[in-house]
């Protein structure tokens, strides 16, 4: 009970944290890892928390959720099965007249759209979601996958 409890709560709204400094992260996977070791009844020294979390409970780490969160929502933008007002971020470059013949285009990578660094435009989904996306192994990216392949895939 507590082990769905714990991720449920880590994944809730987690995206918001996409580029965030790590100072902010660790917080979280502390979080994790007191969890872990509750869930487990190991003490805070003991060794193999890693293999723990990662091997025996199969959580991800703090960024890996905080990714694959970002390319779920962006596979569900392009499957047109997220709110318009998210799908909107997700431009394909084979869509951009411009673009369509760059090599990119032919990969289904996505336009990340310009932000200025001293701002939080980095971590608004429209710059997180497909730089993340682009980040992806090609395979990983073909539009042909349904929801639950590419969950098990990644």
């Amino acid at each position: 009970m507590v082990h769905a409890f714990v991720t449920t709560r880590v994944n809730f709204c987690n995206t918001v944290f996409a580029s965030a400094p790590r100072s902010v992260t660790d917080k979280l996977q502390r979080v994790m890892n007191a969890a872990a070791r509750l869930v487990s009844d190991t003490r805070k020294y003991d060794r193999g928390l890693s293999q723990l979390l990662h091997v025996d409970l199969h959580w991800l780490d703090v960024s890996d959720r905080i990714k694959f969160k970002l390319d779920l929502t962006v596979h569900r933008c392009l499957s047109n099965k997220a709110p318009h007002y998210l799908a909107d971020s997700c431009t394909l470059l084979s869509n951009i007249a411009s673009r369509q013949r760059l090599r990119s285009a032919q990969s289904s990578h996505l336009d990340v759209p310009r932000h200025n660094r001293s701002t939080l435009g980095r971590r608004s989904f429209s710059v997180a979601g497909p730089t993340v996306w682009n980040s992806l192994p090609d395979e990983l990216r073909d539009q042909g996958y349904i929801d639950g392949t590419f969950k098990h895939s990644r």
